[in-house]
This record gives structure tokens, C-alpha cells and sequence, in this order.
């Protein structure tokens, strides 16, 4: 198998990486890949996105050959299409071990391959929790059998996500990305300052998710107008920047790699833009649906129920202004699928968490790149530069990269989509942008 995760006498590689192994010597235009013969293509005069546009240029990748809509790569007009960076996703539930009836990591990295992606990084809120070394090998050796493309796991910050004691931090920090207890966040003060020096001390990251549990009451959306009209209980906005203002202090202090998780508030984005300023090691990421969604679109249907909930207009429009000024470093899909029965409560009692890896870059290149709202450049810096850039993932298109139809425009049906989960608020809405190929570590791993 080309990927395969690499062990060191018995241990597991922090990256799980799927790495591509050519043999030492070119033979003409064949190498050799662990085994498959890998071709030399050359696409002349095609579109490439590099360097922040699209311009005509030699593509020239390794990888099977292998065929598009039926036609064999070498003969394939590629004149109308776009090829781009391999996507990374620094947040991703693929709710294996634990949770297969979810997602699978299979179903999970096909969904992600199919839009495009070549990274993902998957969230420790498993069972078993990430949080030693014996756990985590669980999730990799599920990933090295089943994975479609790069997983690269987190560890968990505090032994079973409780928030108690810290997790094996040490001996974690040689096989995952950094540090979360996403899903629940880390409750106390001195544990998250204890969880920053170590994290620093092995120059890994905290990527927190930031909510204070003692200000929810019970809360399950936005505490806005929309809870107000129809008598749904509110979760405060306070919820969510006053652990992020606590956790800026803590990384100011410790100078710990701070990223923060899925922000939806105007406050969590001037908080962040001011530590930045302040010189604070930190990065964050916001989701497709805070950007385009707030509150009054909401449906009590549990395909618009997540973790934090859809915010207001005015935190909207501040998020958008932070991708613009670049307070916001990342988009991520905080893909967290669920069961047709575990959505089907409405807002009041479905589980929160919905889908992403499959209507991420269409959505927002619709809805944001081609009503001029955010650059193209831009979008890529979003969902690959700044994401590669921060959890250090190599960045090679000859051997990790998407094709694009940018003006493909079809239906959003979750009927057709490869991840388990099917709960989307953007089911339904008609978007352009469609992938037909995705190349990771010279092998391909999706095509039409």
C-alpha cells in the first residue's frame, strides 16, 4: 500500500504520514512506488494556481495512470480546469476509535479526498481518548489500514477529555499535531498554564476549544433574537471569549503555540486581533457556516444545531472583516457527523455537530469568491497556506493536489455524499465548484 504509516522499532510515527516512497533511480519516465509503477504526466499549458493566481504553465505530477470521466489521463483535455494545492482541514471528527456508526475513518478521508483535501487533522474525542501513547495507537493503526489520505492525529490535553489530570504530554508529543480536549475544553486556570508549558517545552500547540461551562444554562443555540421569538434556551457569547481571553493571558505568559478552535464572536475576533498585535503566538480558525449563516436563518432542524451555534449578523459580518484583516488564519470544516436519528430532535434535542469536508470549498467559493466578497487568493491562503503553514505539513503539488471545475454548478444532495453524516445546513443549495481529481502522496485518491 503507498501510504503507510512508518514505525520506529515498534513506535508510532507522530504523523501517521502517509509517505510516498519513489525508488532511488528514474527508469525514462517510470519510478517506482512502493511497488505500483508510478508515471511521469506532463499537462502542458495548464491552469495553475500558484503563487496567489491562476496561470498557464507545465504541470508535471507522478503518480498510476489512470483515467478521467472514462478518458485516459494522457489523452484528457484538462483546458477548463483548475489545479490547486492539496486542501488541509485542522479540524476533522472522523469519530474513529469509538464511534464507527458515526463515520469511519474510510468513509471520513473518502468524503475529505473527494473535495479535494490531502491533510485532515483528527480530534481526540474518541474512545479510547488520545491521552497515552497506548491509546493513540489505536487511532493509528486504524488510520494506517484505512485512510485515504494524511491523518494527522491530536492527543488529548487532559486524561479522558475530563479535564482533570493532565494526559501524557510527553510521551504523546512525538506522534500528534498538539494538544485538544476539543469538544469539552479545559475548565480550569493553572491546568491549561500547566498544559501550555509542556506543550511548549515539546513545541507542540494547544488547540483549544474554548467554552466555559458555567456560563451554557442550558443554552443549546445562540442566545439572540431568533432563541427570543420562538422560546429556545440562548447560549451566551461570553460562553466562548472569556476562556479565550483567559487562554491569551496564558499564552502571552508561557509563550506556548496557541490555536484557537471554530470562533463565531465579534468579541473572540477583536480579542485575537489585539493579541496579535501584542505579539502572542496565535492562530485561529472560523467554519463555513459562521461566515455564511447567523441566528434568523436558523430552521428547528438539527442540521442547524453545532458547537458553538450560529452567532448573530454583527458577529457575521465580524468574521468576515477578520478573514479579510487577517485576524482569522484558517477555515476549517469542524466536520462532525452524526446519525439520521441522532439529528432528527430538531434544536431543542438533536446532538450538536454537522458535516463539512464535502460542501466547504464549493460553498464558499460561491458564496464569498464569486460575489467578490473574498479573493480566490484568499480562500487558498484559508484552506491551505496558513493551515500547512501553522501544523508544518509539507506542501508539494506534484505529489498532493486537486483539480477543479470552477464552473461546474450542481446541487449540494447529501444522498450522494461519501461521509456517513448527512446533516448539513447547506443541503440543497445550488454552488459551483467541483472536484474531479485529488492526488495525495502521488497516489490518487479520488477521481469522476
Amino acid at each position: 500500500m503507498i501510504f503507510k504509516a512508518i514505525r520506529d522499532i515498534g513506535k508510532i510515527l507522530y504523523s501517521v504520514a502517509f509517505r510516498t516512497a519513489f525508488c532511488l533511480a528514474e527508469m525514462g519516465k517510470i519510478f517506482f512506488c512502493k511497488g505500483e509503477a508510478a508515471m511521469k504526466h506532463i499537462i502542458q499549458n495548464a491552469n495553475v494556481f500558484k503563487d496567489g493566481k491562476i496561470s498557464k504553465q507545465d504541470f508535471v505530477f507522478f503518480s498510476e495512470d489512470f483515467s478521467l470521466f472514462g478518458i485516459p489521463v494522457s489523452e484528457f483535455n484538462f483546458e477548463k480546469y483548475v489545479f490547486f494545492p492539496g486542501f488541509v482541514d485542522a479540524h476533522v471528527h472522523l469519530r474513529e476509535p469509538g464511534f464507527f456508526y458515526k463515520e469511519t475513518i474510510a468513509t471520513g478521508t473518502a468524503a475529505a479526498a473527494r473535495m479535494g483535501y490531502t491533510d485532515v487533522f483528527s480530534m481526540p474525542n474518541l474512545s479510547p481518548v488520545p491521552d497515552c501513547v497506548g491509546n493513540l495507537k489505536v487511532e493509528l493503526d486504524l488510520i494506517e489500514k484505512n485512510a485515504k489520505i494524511r491523518v494527522h492525529p491530536y492527543g488529548s490535553i487532559t486524561k479522558g477529555e475530563e479535564g482533570a489530570v493532565l494526559a501524557d504530554l510527553s510521551g504523546l508529543s512525538e506522534y500528534v499535531a498538539g494538544f485538544s480536549d476539543d469538544g469539552k475544553g479545559v475548565q480550569n486556570e493553572e491546568l491549561m498554564r500547566s498544559a501550555m508549558h509542556k506543550a511548549k517545552a515539546h513545541g507542540k500547540p494547544i488547540v483549544a476549544h474554548c467554552e466555559d461551562t458555567s456560563l451554557l444554562f442550558g443554552g443549546y443555540i445562540h442566545d439572540g433574537e431568533y432563541a427570543k421569538l420562538h422560546g429556545h434556551r440562548g447560549i451566551s457569547s461570553e460562553s466562548e471569549w472569556k476562556p479565550i481571553e483567559r487562554d491569551l493571558r496564558l499564552a502571552k505568559e508561557t509563550g506556548c503555540k496557541y490555536h484557537v478552535c471554530h470562533i463565531s464572536t465579534k468579541e473572540s475576533v477583536a480579542l485575537i486581533r489585539r493579541a496579535k498585535a501584542e505579539g502572542v503566538d496565535v492562530t485561529c480558525e472560523t467554519a463555513p457556516h459562521y461566515l455564511l449563516l447567523c441566528d434568523m436563518d436558523l430552521k428547528d432542524d438539527g442540521r442547524y444545531k453545532m458547537n458553538p451555534p450560529l452567532r448573530s449578523e454583527e458577529d457575521r459580518s465580524a468574521l468576515l472583516e477578520g478573514l479579510r484583516d487577517g485576524t482569522i488564519d484558517m477555515i476549517a470544516t469542524d466536520h462532525a457527523p452524526h446519525t439520521a436519528d441522532e439529528k432528527a430532535g430538531g434544536l431543542a434535542h438533536s446532538l450538536m455537530g454537522v458535516v463539512g469536508l464535502e460542501t466547504a470549498f464549493p460553498i464558499l467559493y460561491t458564496k464569498l469568491v464569486k460575489t467578490g466578497l473574498l479573493s480566490l487568493h484568499r480562500l487558498v491562503e484559508l484552506m491551505h497556506d496558513a493551515p500547512a503553514k501553522r501544523f508544518g505539513i509539507r506542501s508539494d503539488m506534484q505529489e498532493n493536489f486537486c483539480v477543479y471545475d470552477l464552473e461546474s454548478e450542481y446541487i449540494l444532495h447529501t444522498d450522494s455524499f461519501l461521509s456517513k453524516g448527512k446533516s448539513t445546513p447547506f443541503a440543497e443549495e445550488k454552488v459551483f465548484g467541483n472536484c474531479i481529481l485529488t492526488v495525495c502522496g502521488g497516489k490518487v485518491v479520488w477521481s469522476k
